[in-house]
């Protein structure tokens, strides 16, 4: 999703020769291989198919496999997106051989360091020399870390690049339809944070604030290849499978997930992305973390933090079952145009 936006204008940019690389950290078809197709990506130049593991494990493979490619490939910039471990050991590598790293989405802190992607995100801007941050919020977060401010270039949320180039595709596909859901009646879910759904404990008492839910609303809910498995661990899936009012359905493509979400009343998430294209649609969303990388979302957009306090996460689905949610504003230049304005960069470099 967020190198979509770059090879696509990389490919018009005649200056510039470009190849990438697919880690496989992440590897299940409905993470992968569907969002290849339905961004029509070109086949990676190099799939380096790490798998799972530790944290450590994936780090080092990945460390391991970039630093080939990158003695055959000779980069002039190494461009990494994100915060997953692939990020940290891509821009690790090429920074111990001297190859510029530029990192889209930089400069983005939850200050929680019990995340293992707060880890990454910290790391990986320490050692690069662009930083291409998303909102101006960022800058602050940089500064405070000693991060050379000339590094620094506000360049706009790549994702939404990924949300306006698709919806020729996604706006027409009205998925809830085939759900047998009605627009603007129900709540679309995505869960799949390890705080969320890694405790038994903390599974079930989610599933009981689920259930007043849909008690009042239909849920859609796209179920997680990791959630999936800890519901079966902890014998709570035919709990949530006697809940009459939630559809769970398979991991859905980007297509028709951002078709249900534009299509929702409102969304609960622990989702990053989801915070973001929520904001750019205009539609409520709880988001069930104590914290968040992505304050504008809550100051400009649509999002509450939430976490799973049960109370709070029922008083703010009334709220939007009764259409009195806050009035949301577009963030600065999450405008379509930020792949254009880091490829600009990278020609200067």
């Amino acid at each position: 999703m967020k190198i979509f936006p770059l090879l696509l204008a990389g490919k018009k940019n005649k200056n510039l020769e470009q190849a990438w690389i697919h880690t496989g950290q992440h590897y299940d078809p409905f993470m992968t291989s569907v969002f290849i197709k339905q961004f029509g990506l070109p086949k990676p130049k190099y799939s380096l198919k790490v798998g799972s593991g530790s944290h450590g494990q994936q780090t080092g493979r990945v460390l391991e496999e970039i630093d080939k490619i990158l003695d055959k490939e000779k980069p002039d910039i190494l461009a990494v997106v994100g915060d997953v471990n692939s990020t940290l050991a891509s821009a690790l590598a090429a920074a111990k051989k001297g190859i510029l790293v530029a990192h889209v989405e930089a400069g983005l802190r939850s200050y929680d360091r019990d995340m293992p992607e707060e880890i990454n995100r910290v790391l990986t801007d320490q050692i690069s020399d662009f930083l291409l941050i998303p909102s101006k919020d960022a800058i602050k977060n940089l500064t405070r870390e000693g991060i050379d401010r000339k590094k620094v270039h506000f360049v706009g949320n790549i994702m939404i690049d990924s949300l306006k180039l698709m919806k020729p595709q996604w706006d027409p596909l009205q998925f809830w339809k085939k759900l047998n859901q009605t627009k603007k009646n129900y709540f679309l879910l995505t869960l799949h944070r390890p705080s969320n759904v890694d405790q038994k404990k903390t599974l079930s008492h989610f599933l009981d604030i689920l259930n007043q839910i849909q008690k009042q609303i239909p849920v859609v809910f796209p179920i997680h290849p990791r959630t999936e498995q800890t519901l079966k661990k902890f014998s709570l899936l035919k709990k949530i499978q006697s809940f009459k009012n939630v559809s769970m359905i398979k991991p859905s493509g980007y297509l028709e997930t951002i078709s249900l979400l534009s299509g929702a009343k409102g969304i609960l998430t622990d989702s990053g992305g989801m915070q973001e294209e929520s904001t750019i649609l205009g539609v409520p969303c709880l988001t069930l973390r104590e914290n968040t990388e992505r304050p504008i979302t809550v100051r400009q957009g649509t999002s509450e933090i939430v976490g799973l306090d049960k109370k709070k996460i029922l008083s703010l689905t009334n709220k939007i079952c009764a259409n009195k949610w806050k009035k949301r504003t577009i963030p600065p230049l999450w405008d379509g145009k930020t792949a254009k304005r880091i490829l600009k960069i990278f020609e200067s470099a």
